[in-house]
């Protein structure tokens, strides 16, 4: 009985660590990047849900400018980002990404898993998903 408890105990400790590492919500997915790590992409509707209670930094990566979602901190065109790696906060800072489409910013999210980046976000459809529900851009 002691070591079925024991059994018990450590499956329980696994699992709960297991549930730590993975996103937030049923609609965040976990993208594997090759070379190891990962980032995770979020719907329009997460962001928003995100953006009520602030507390990471949001980086428009498109290229050319074509609008901002407000509160946007940083504007760095996704094939710069590893140039300019020392204006983002540190590696495990939450930073969400997003570009027009999605597109720009899963590369720049890749970028940034290979540069050591540990808490990468990136914006599934980018501003197009944001629109699309009705949320609004900065022109």
């Amino acid at each position: 009985m002691l070591r079925t408890n024991a059994a018990l105990g450590l499956l329980l400790a696994v699992l709960l660590a297991a549930c730590g590492s993975q996103p937030a919500a049923d609609t965040d997915v976990r993208v594997p990047v090759e070379g190891g790590g990962s980032y995770i992409d979020i719907t329009a509707a997460r962001l928003a849900e995100m953006l009520t209670a602030k507390d990471f930094t949001l980086v428009n990566v498109h290229i050319p400018y074509d609008g901002e979602i407000a509160p946007t901190d940083l504007f760095i065109p996704f094939d710069q980002v590893e140039d300019r790696l020392a204006e983002l906060p540190p590696l495990g800072a939450r930073i969400v990404l997003y570009c027009r489409s999605g597109s720009m910013s899963a590369i720049a999210a890749r970028t940034l898993v290979a540069a050591g980046f540990t808490n990468v976000w990136n914006l599934d459809g980018g501003m197009n998903a944001w629109r699309a529900l009705g949320y609004p851009v900065v022109e």
